[in-house]
């Protein structure tokens, strides 16, 4: 009994992301193409690149103090050292260093010099790194030794003009004060009252208040810091290096490719997981063929020992043989959505092997009118024996193309091979086509019927109504969703049932162009498509129109015929 595969769980998150990731390693050549862009730049960019070279001094940033050796003096008194970084990166000190630069024969103008300077503060200090990169090792010293001797020269410079400003403020305050007092001292005589002893006192001491204020910002330290660190000329270039930048390059050609993929995912018209193609098609899933190299050249994989491949349409077989929508009927209608009907005939052969192993009564039917060729690919296991109530008959298709294919080890199945007839939808639906379909109805008997893709042309669903189970054969990277949404729905229309879906790998390029090559020669060995889907050595003898009798299928199997039939 089939069981359709469980859908994934919408809370199922770690399942869903699975199966996501899993679609995305579909697109394989976008994810290398995005690793091969990011190694390519990776590489341009550690190969084409300029060399540079950076040059790095510190400086210790000190604030003015009348004695740094008191109790409880801070250094960082009124420093922001926040502010002091972009002082550093300011104009005013670009056009400092450019001057004593142009002194020393380097001319370069302000905005030139600042554009390649880096002004950083460790964390928790007063220091300021002036790191400069230049195109050559003495330039990135010079020019970065330069900057932070313009930053001290600038900021001592403002401290000066600070403490100048302070002192000629109380300057102005005192001279005024100076001038009462000598007037004061004019008007002092014998009787001279006591008030203005008072006031002449009273101003003495403001003209020392502010006599000493003086004195202490002319004696203030005005050093602005210290330079810890001189430049030196750096002996290697800086930069991430190749191995780095290669490195890079794959990681973010990696996020290129995985962008690409998820747009080329969201974009796919095609099914984007087997989940999502159960629940497109309506259908179970009876099996995913492996790949095998041997089925490039070989239509039949049972009976081959050791393959994979056998074991799987064995398991797809058992699977068909105990689901009871199949064993009511025992009518098997294999095709594929479009294109390419060589999957589907190889399916067709060795499901129908692998019923002939289990002990059934075979009958394999090759509908495909069109495009005949599974006696021709199937070499040379077919054989052609003649009954002895075999007579000839002129009619067409099917009548005279019964043969058996023996399988090694496995038994034979009875294959009416397809022919290409003038009217293929009459053909298809003419009374001996019942008649060989209504076989399925004696005991241990199945028929399966190999029709064209069912997209491509109307002939599988002018079987459906004799051969009720359908299983669809496709390659999941190539199937559309609309196209197995249109599946079901004609299917169901024509009044058959989806026994489920056989997934296969696909063949490679080189492998479909070997196989249009050999379809080629032996098209041309066997007459340039002149008898339809018999080989070579086939010859087009008519045989006796099938009546149902099941003595009809005796071919079947290899058995004597007892004396009193004769």
């Amino acid at each position: 009994m089939t069981h359709p595969i469980r859908a994934l769980d919408d809370q199922d998150e770690p399942a869903l992301l699975r199966d996501q990731f899993r679609q995305l390693l579909r697109y394989r050549s976008l994810l290398a193409t995005g690793v091969l862009l990011g190694l390519l730049g990776g590489g341009y960019l550690a190969v084409a690149g300029e060399e540079t070279y950076s040059a790095t001094g510190e400086v210790l940033v000190r604030s003015a103090t009348a004695d740094p050796f008191a109790t409880g003096a801070s250094a960082d008194k009124g420093i922001n050292i926040g502010s002091e970084r972009q002082t550093a990166v300011s104009d005013t000190v670009g056009t400092l260093a450019a001057r004593t630069l142009a002194a020393h024969g380097d001319k370069v103008s302000s905005r030139d010099l600042l554009a390649g300077l880096q002004v950083t503060n460790p964390p928790n200090t007063l220091t300021l790194r002036f790191t400069y990169t230049g195109s050559t090792p003495q330039e990135a010293r010079a020019r970065a030794e330069a900057l932070a001797t313009a930053y001290l020269a600038n900021r001592k410079q403002l401290t000066e003009d600070s403490i100048e400003n302070m002192a000629n403020g109380y300057r102005a305050q005192l001279k005024p004060l100076e001038q009462k007092r000598d007037q004061l001292e004019e008007g002092i005589g014998a009787n001279t009252a006591d008030d203005i002893t008072s006031a002449r006192a009273s101003l003495i001491v403001s003209i020392s208040e502010l006599s000493r204020k003086i004195s202490e910002l002319k004696a203030l330290d005005a050093t602005p810091g210290y330079l810890n660190k001189k430049p030196v000329a750096p002996v290697k270039p800086t930069g991430a290096g190749l191995p780095l930048l290669l490195g890079l390059g794959a990681v973010v050609g990696l996020a290129l490719g995985l962008l690409l993929s998820w747009v080329r995912l969201v974009f796919d018209p095609t099914v984007r997981s087997t989940h999502e193609l159960v629940r497109s098609l309506g259908a179970p899933l009876l099996g995913t063929l492996p790949k095998e190299r041997a089925a490039a050249t070989a239509l039949l994989a049972i009976g081959r020992g050791g393959s994979r491949l056998a074991e799987e349409y064995r398991a797809v077989a058992f699977r068909l043989a105990y689901d009871p929508a199949f064993a009511d009927d025992r009518r098997l209608l294999v095709t594929a959505p479009r294109g390419d009907n060589t999957a589907a005939a190889a399916a067709a052969a060795n499901v129908a092997a692998a019923f002939a192993e289990m002990g059934r009564d075979v009958l394999l039917v090759e509908a495909d009118l069109r495009t005949p060729s599974l006696a021709r690919d199937l070499g040379p296991a077919v054989s052609e024996p003649r009954p002895r109530w075999a007579s000839d008959d002129k009619r067409g298709w099917p009548a005279g193309s019964r043969t058996n294919v023996d399988v090694p080890g496995s038994g034979a199945f009875a294959l009416v091979a397809g022919a290409q007839v003038d009217n293929v939808p009459r053909a298809l639906t003419s009374a001996p086509v019942g008649r060989i379909v209504a076989e399925a109805d004696a005991p241990g008997a199945v028929v399966v019927v190999l029709a064209p893709p069912v997209l491509s042309y109307a002939d599988a669903v002018a079987l459906v109504d004799r051969v009720g189970g359908v299983m669809i054969v496709c390659d999941p990277r190539e199937v559309h969703r609309s196209d197995l949404e249109r599946i079901r729905e004609v299917v169901g229309a024509a009044g058959g049932h989806l026994l489920g879906v056989l997934l296969h790998p696909g063949a490679s390029r080189r492998v479909r162009k070997e196989r249009r090559k050999h379809q080629k020669s032996a098209g041309r060995r066997g007459g340039g498509g002149s008898g339809g889907g018999q080989g070579p050595d086939t010859e087009e003898t008519d045989r006796p129109e099938l009546t149902g009798d099941p003595a009809e299928t005796m071919g079947l199997r290899t058995f004597t015929v007892p004396p009193a039939r004769r």
